[in-house]
């Protein structure tokens, strides 16, 4: 269970040439800003593809506009 104040946040990583989300992964927010890219193994691509951080709820809770 998480603790108060923590400062790590759960990322999804997309796949660049599938666009794919398929891992999961959590970062320290406040020692690195920049975003995540790790080279990983895409199963339906089958080889090592980069993949880069987007926000685990992507799609899901986005805010919509006031009309």
């Amino acid at each position: 269970m998480a603790k108060k104040g923590d400062k790590r946040k759960i990322i999804g990583l997309v796949s660049e040439e599938s666009g794919e989300r398929i891992y999961y992964t959590s970062k320290n927010s406040t020692n690195t800003q920049a975003k995540l890219s790790l080279k990983k193994y895409s199963p339906k691509l089958r080889k090592h593809v980069l993949f880069t951080e987007t926000k685990k709820s992507l799609g899901r809770n986005e805010v919509k506009p006031k009309k």
